[in-house]
């Protein structure tokens, strides 16, 4: 679990009606959440928890850029910042790389996302994966990790379901290796 940066709470608060009082509400408890809108800023790709979950693992052992990510621990989602207006860029990504995406949500203009305070403790329901430490650069390829990420993990989870039904327990496992061939020593 990251914390906030002072610049990474200027740019994030900046996306507030009133970012003003966003900053001095965290100051006075750094741990409150905030709704903020999308689509002026920043604009955030949701996922559910376990597909989000593997997406941040393969972001981030990839070294593909990605920026701010978020997890709401109740409603089990993470969420991933992108620059705002990157719809149109990270759909057609996606759709490079499969006709039949992963079920996600794009909040862009017109849509809000709650993020966790500065500070969040362990136990809160808004936590930050990747805290901002400051205004995220402008980067196009972004948007091109993301759908690259969000398609390579979820094949992967679909890969394991299947094992896992296939081989319900590890002995189901072990029994469907071949035999290993025998060598007679007299």
């Amino acid at each position: 679990m990251q914390r906030m940066t002072r610049r990474g709470i200027e740019w994030l608060s900046a996306a507030a009606d009133d970012p003003a009082a966003c900053r001095e509400m965290w100051a006075d408890d750094p741990r409150t959440p905030c709704l903020l809108a999308t689509g002026r800023f920043f604009d955030v790709v949701s996922v559910e928890q376990r597909l989000g979950l593997e997406m941040f693992d393969r972001l981030l052992r990839s070294g593909l850029p990605f920026g701010p990510s978020v997890i709401d621990r109740k409603a089990q989602r993470v969420g991933f910042f992108l620059g705002s207006k990157s719809h149109e860029s990270f759909t057609h990504y996606l759709g490079r790389e499969t006709t039949s995406p992963p079920a996600h949500r794009y909040l862009g203009q017109g849509c809000a996302v709650v993020v966790p305070g500065p500070i969040p403790l362990s136990g809160d329901r808004y936590q930050w994966l990747r805290a901002p430490m400051r205004r995220p650069e402008a980067n196009p390829l972004r948007p091109v990790a993301m759908a690259t990420a969000l398609v390579a993990s979820a094949e992967l989870l679909a890969r394991l379901d299947r094992f896992d039904e296939q081989y319900p327990t590890p002995y189901a496992a072990v029994a469907a290796l071949p035999e290993e061939p025998t060598t007679d020593a007299g």
